[in-house]
């Protein structure tokens, strides 16, 4: 954890959930589920379609009722007093289905009117870089409007906590580098967030913490770069080389593996340095005939899409 975001961390449970579990028929969506969430951390649940993301934040949220387990949020039991939650959370639903025909400011105006003290909307509007739409119906607005229009709804009552569920999904680049400024820009001011996402490179950028989730079960929480030492240590180097023998490859300096991608070699290993200087080096032994020309070779650290393959063997954005 960087130092920027140990500072934001309090050490205070806002979200403390144990052993839930939500099931619809035979299909288990959430089995077990146990976490913590500190206050002023930004929390990430990661994994692929289906693995129970969603379903684990409506339960805190307030919206599904668990099957069994139980948990707390913000203080208080989800079973008890759901609505008292909802006075001091903000949700970004993954597709929200606004009123037609209603300009941002009046959308805005109208999710304020749902609470007892909603912040100003023109606060919001300038917050959020809606002012110069403000007077243009919210169904026009682009992918990326509207998701910031989306996290705008979820703040109007200035929530102690914030849910946000696979915020940047469907957007281009740009967009989706804008809402990551947003939902940094939530930690500054303090907020809690727990957010949801397919995109491994999303997490590792914004959360302090996340939780990586498959078939309904929490298989691993910690910051992302304990993950990756634990799960994805050493460093992989990739490139394309006709006639490369693997078996050679495995003898070099530093490599723990070494397999085929496609046309393309991939070494696993836990000196880049030595393995480097032993690949070219060493090249007319590994490269048969052809003397092992590299070529497009490429330097790769751990990641958590690395780590989920190791805990699931499944790939992160299935």
């Amino acid at each position: 954890m960087s130092e920027r975001r140990s500072e934001s961390v309090s050490g205070t449970a806002v979200i403390q959930a144990n052993a839930l579990v939500k099931r619809y028929g035979t299909l288990v969506a959430a089995d077990q589920v146990s976490l913590e969430v500190q206050r002023g951390e930004v929390f990430g649940m990661l994994g692929p379609n289906g693995a129970g993301k969603t379903t684990t934040l409506e339960m805190l949220e307030g919206m599904r009722v668990p099957d069994s387990g139980e948990a707390t949020v913000l203080g208080v039991s989800i079973r008890r007093d759901s609505r008292a939650i909802k006075e001091r959370i903000g949700v970004q639903l993954q597709a929200s289905a606004l009123p037609l025909r209603m300009t941002v400011r009046e959308v805005v105006e109208l999710f304020g009117s749902f609470y007892s003290t909603p912040q100003p909307t023109d606060a919001i509007l300038e917050e959020f870089d809606l002012v110069e739409k403000a007077q243009v119906y919210s169904e026009t607005l682009s992918g990326g409007q509207q998701q910031r229009l989306s996290i705008a709804l979820a703040l109007v009552n200035d929530p102690e906590l914030v849910f946000l569920d696979e915020p940047t999904t469907g957007l281009d680049p740009q967009a989706r580098l804008n809402i990551w400024d947003v939902i940094e820009g939530l930690r500054t001011h303090g907020k809690t967030v727990m957010l949801t996402t397919h995109y491994m490179e999303e997490a590792e950028r914004l959360c302090d913490r996340v939780a990586i989730m498959d078939h309904g079960r929490i298989v691993a929480i910690d910051t992302p770069a304990a993950l990756v030492a634990a799960h994805a240590p050493g460093t992989s180097i990739e490139f394309t080389a006709s006639g490369a023998d693997l078996s050679k490859l495995r003898a070099l300096a530093g490599v723990s593996s070494a397999e085929h991608d496609g046309n393309r070699v991939v070494l696993h290993t836990d000196n880049a340095e030595d393995t480097l200087a032993a690949l070219f080096g060493d090249s007319e032994r590994w490269g048969g005939a052809d003397g092992g020309h590299v070529a497009d070779l490429r330097v790769r650290q751990g990641t958590l899409e690395d780590v989920f393959i190791a805990l699931t063997g499944r790939t992160l954005r299935e």
